[in-house]
């Protein structure tokens, strides 16, 4: 009897099967779709996916595979899209790049040997920003592929993915673009150990839209029975079922392994072990074959047939000859590029494991001395971290040193910047295996070590570069180097700031000390300058200092391109005339923009957008912002700098009450990720705009914020806001406790006199909840502080405004009210307008005058309605209902909310009378009087008869109704 090596049947996969054709037709919907396919090795996710994908060819969807290689954490960055994006050059030829044929070259540098367009600027900044611009481009050509016909992208073996691959990944599955493209990775779930990199990524990607997992279990009983009737073409016998089920666990392949292993009509003779097992086929080869599959093993899951011929070293056709025989026993199989991959990563894995030590080594070695010589052996691009990987394999720790380091620049030019560092820290690692590892880099220790830095920086990986700062401080000679040790003083400071570990000021005065006493030059000027740029936030007028006198130097040495960045931050910080800052602003942007100084010209549209905003100037600030991020996208560094110009425009666009705008920015925003506080601003706004909506992830978004008070330190300006948030989420669950508590604390910010802007909206809400909840104490601190607090631009006037009417009592409340809501519409932000007007239509509905009190609540029910913001609909119409208007709020004709007869109890409850009392003034049972007062309780939208009797008075329901006018 003949049997097959591989099933040709699928087997138990209906329900994951229908969850993946179910996720297609959304994505044909336009609907933002990801589907992670989960499962051990050999349990049939490649399978699975394979009968999908003939499916979906055959529905019109246009199919893209891509391959993690198993090359670890410092392998080829972007692997499986360089694979992807391969397939779509040799289908759509160059100009499916749509002319940024230069821009995809370090994802397929045979682009960049096609053209000639220069490739896009790079520039240093504290994240991968060059990067950002290359994820941009390639989920926008994946877009147009899907607009053409559905797209389906996967991506297998993520449990191999490099840092890149991830990172890229979760760019596109953030993105949550609108398009009928379909993400479907796969990973093996044994491989997932504590530690593993995969495992917080893929706990982040549940939290994103439109990800669903699917995961593969093992087969049962009948679907091992199924899979083997297939493989032998009949019948197994029953005890050869319960035999290879027991050993096999359901696992597909490793029952495809056992039949053609054992017996083929029994399936009886078993393998001892599972290496037995997956080498039981290998063993039956020739000789000649085995030790070609050896060699391959050496060269990962997938390896070229040119490559595989000089290593081995063997005459062609007994290399062919081999080669068949391992094609013929399926345990290979061949692409339609000519190369070869092992059927299976477990196999490779078992003969690479079988290697005996010296064999190993020199395999490796062979593998790197060849690719060596004739790069053109691997795919384009591949050979440097090829190199790195088979020498380090090798123990060639020479070799493998200078090979991590030349990995290390091209892993840079990819924009592959954690792959970065992750070689450059294997560098660090074989540093002292290798006695002259200075002659062969050409560098000292520590100035790896400061490369390393850089990479981390870069990277984002804030922490990690946290702790290289400290290496590199305890390494450096202070006396002798005093620049080199204040440049690493200055980055761990600025970086103790962005991770809220301190303000940074112990090492930044450190830095300071240095760098004054250092010997003069271009690079002292720069870093004064950037000492200078990095203390404004802690300490203006010691930087404005430190700038004057690093401009002192300045011109002697021709670098006053390097104090633009320290101007600008000078410019935007404490007492400032915001006017005429814009005007400075505007020029030291021209110098920057003469200077080819792109980040700094960035940086200065950053705070161009933030001044416009806090003047009232929304519609500039949006467009302003909005010029600002396509430069940033120009000069490739919108994963750093222009990131805050997203969270910049957001503000504005939510100040004008375009909040569907301004909440696919803040979504944009959060696909960067940034590290530390720096995503901070978005996050906030976001937030605060989810409580308005009463968006059901309002809740986990407030909470991601609001764990940043946890940290030891935050700037000011990131700190207040997040004190407001914190009384608005209360407010909003209406836990007037958590709310004065934290109302409380954000007074006692001693902060908030310096800080009008953050300032006043903090008074705001810590006011609301002083008359909300009637906090004596709070209302006393709030007013002293906004005594003091400076109202110069419109939304800082109108806050104070709301102040003033928030502490309001008796007759003060309707004129302050008035004047609230006048100055909110100066200003020109519909929300707290709306808010406003609520408030209004209360006090003016006390004072009896209903039509005003009417005009109030229609108008804020428009803002609500035209902003979504629910709670404001609601209360609006809560009101309306309360004050008994007619068709105010949505609501239909009809006569005012309370009866004659409820008005009369309502009048007794509010005087401290008992249910049996009331009953005895109106000649009514008690039973009665109890109906009545629920009833009124249950219209008035209150809990229990203080509150009844409390709004009672506040909204004048005590009184007569007034006759219609």
């Amino acid at each position: 009897m003949t049997v097959r090596a591989a099933s040709s049947v699928l087997v138990g996969r209906h329900r994951e099967t229908a969850a993946l054709r179910d996720a297609l037709g959304r994505a044909r919907a336009g609907e933002p779709t990801s589907v992670l396919v989960g499962g051990e090795a050999g349990v049939g996710k490649t399978r699975l996916l394979e009968e999908f994908a003939v499916g979906a060819i055959d529905g019109g969807a246009r199919v893209l595979v891509g391959q993690c290689l198993e090359l670890g954490e410092a392998g080829l960055p972007f692997a499986p899209f360089a694979a992807a994006l391969r397939a779509v050059l040799r289908a759509d030829g160059p100009e499916v790049f749509a002319g940024y044929e230069a821009e995809f070259a370090p994802l397929l540098p045979e682009l960049g040997r096609a053209s000639a367009t220069p490739a896009t600027p790079r520039a240093v900044a504290l994240s991968d920003a060059p990067r950002g611009y290359l994820f941009d481009l390639v989920a926008e050509l994946f877009q147009r592929l899907a607009d053409a016909r559905p797209l389906v992208l996967i991506i297998e073996d993520l449990h191999w993915a490099d840092r890149s691959t991830r990172d890229l990944i979760g760019f596109l599955v953030r993105a949550a673009r609108p398009g009928r493209l379909l993400l479907v990775c796969t990973y093996r779930t044994d491989e997932l150990q504590r530690g593993h990199p995969l495992r917080p990524f893929l706990a982040e990607l549940d939290r994103a839209r439109g990800v669903e997992r699917v995961e593969l279990g093992r087969l049962d009983r009948d679907g091992t029975a199924a899979i083997l009737a297939d493989l032998l073409g009949a019948e197994p016998l029953a005890r050869a079922v319960d035999d290879v089920h027991d050993r096999t666990q359901g696992n597909p392949f490793f029952i495809e392994e056992l039949a053609v292993a054992g017996d083929p009509i029994g399936c009886a003779a078993l393998p001892e072990t599972l290496r037995d097992l997956l080498l039981a086929r290998v063993d039956r080869l020739p000789d000649p074959s085995q030790r070609v599959l050896r060699i391959a093993a050496a060269g990962g899951t997938r390896f070229a047939h040119d490559l595989l011929a000089e290593v081995a070293g063997l005459p062609e056709a007994e290399l062919e000859d081999a080669l068949r025989a391992a094609v013929a026993a399926q345990l290979v199989v061949a692409d339609r590029d000519g190369d070869y991959e092992f059927r299976h990563a477990l196999v490779r894995e078992a003969v690479h494991d079988e290697l005996l030590p010296g064999e190993h080594a020199r395999l490796h070695a062979r593998f790197a001395a060849a690719i060596e010589a004739q790069p053109h052996l691997v795919a384009a691009g591949r050979a440097p971290a090829e190199i790195a990987h088979h020498w380090h394999a090798a123990h060639d720790h020479p070799r493998a040193l200078v090979a991590a380091r030349a990995a290390a620049r091209a892993a840079a030019d990819r924009y592959a910047y954690a792959e970065q560092r992750r070689l450059l820290e294997r560098a660090l690692e074989l540093w002292e295996l290798v006695p002259d590892a200075a002659d062969l880099l050409g560098m000292d220790h520590l100035a790896l070590l400061e490369q390393t830095l850089d990479a981390a920086v870069t990277a984002g990986d804030f922490s990690r570069a946290i702790t290289l700062t400290r290496a590199g401080l305890a390494e450096v000679d202070a006396d002798a180097t005093p620049l080199r040790a204040a440049r690493l003083l200055d980055q761990r400071g600025r970086l103790m700031a962005l991770l809220g570990k301190s303000d940074g000021s112990r090492e930044l005065d450190e830095a300071y000390r240095l760098a004054a006493g250092g010997p003069p030059g271009a690079e002292r000027v720069r870093l004064l300058a950037d000492i200078a740029t990095h203390l404004v936030k802690i300490d203006p007028r010691k930087a404005a200092r430190v700038a004057a006198e690093a401009a002192a130097d300045a011109e002697a040495f021709d670098v006053n391109v390097a104090l633009l960045s320290t101007r600008i931050a000078l410019l935007c910080h404490g007492e400032r005339d915001l006017t005429g800052g814009l005007a400075e602003l505007g020029q030291a942007a021209a110098a920057a923009r003469a200077a080819g100084d792109a980040p700094t010209l960035v940086l200065a549209m950053v705070f161009e957008s933030d001044m416009l905003c806090e003047l009232g100037r929304y519609a500039e600030s949006a467009q302003a912002a909005e010029t600002g991020v396509a430069e940033a996208r120009r000069v490739g560094i919108s994963r750093s700098t222009g990131a805050y110009l997203l969270s910049n425009r957001a503000e504005a666009l939510i100040a004008l009450g375009r909040w569907d705008e301004a909440e696919a920015v803040c979504a944009e925003a959060a696909r960067i990720d940034l590290s530390g506080v720096t995503g901070l601003h978005w996050l906030q706004l976001g937030a605060g705009l989810r409580l308005a909506r009463a968006h059901p992830g309002a809740d986990e978004l407030v909470d991601r914020a609001l764990t940043f008070l946890n940290r030891p330190y935050l700037w000011p300006n990131h700190r207040l806001p997040l004190h407001e948030l914190a009384i608005e989420a209360a407010l909003a669950a209406d836990d007037k406790v958590e709310a004065v508590r934290a109302a409380r604390v954000a007074v006692a910010d001693e902060s908030l006199p310096q800080l009008p802007r953050e300032g006043w909206p903090v008074l705001s809400a810590a006011a609301r909840t002083a008359a909300r909840v009637g906090d004596r104490e709070v209302a006393v601190a709030v007013a002293a502080l906004a005594a003091d607090l400076p109202a110069r631009h419109p939304a800082a006037r109108a806050h104070a405004a709301q102040v003033t009417a928030l502490l309001a009592v008796g007759d003060q409340a309707l004129p302050a009210w008035r004047a609230a809501v006048g100055a909110w519409r100066a200003d020109g932000q519909p929300y707290p307008l709306g808010r406003a007007l609520l408030a209004l239509a209360e006090a003016t509905a006390a004072a009896g005058e209903r039509d005003e009190t009417a005009a109030a609540v229609t108008e804020a029910t428009e803002i609500g309605r035209r902003l979504g913001a629910t709670p404001l609909v609601e209360a609006a119409a809560t009101l309306a209902r309360r004050v008994g208007l007619r068709g105010a709020a949505g609501g239909g004709a009809g006569s005012d909310l309370l009866t004659a007869r409820e008005r009369e109890v309502l009048r007794l409850v509010a005087e401290g009378h008992s249910n049996s009392r009331i009953a005895e003034r109106l000649f009514i049972s008690p039973k009665t009087a109890s109906v009545h007062v629920s009833r009124i309780i249950a219209k008035l939208g209150v809990t229990n008869r203080m509150e009844a009797a409390a709004l009672a008075h506040r909204l004048g329901l005590l009184t007569e109704p007034a006759a219609p006018r």
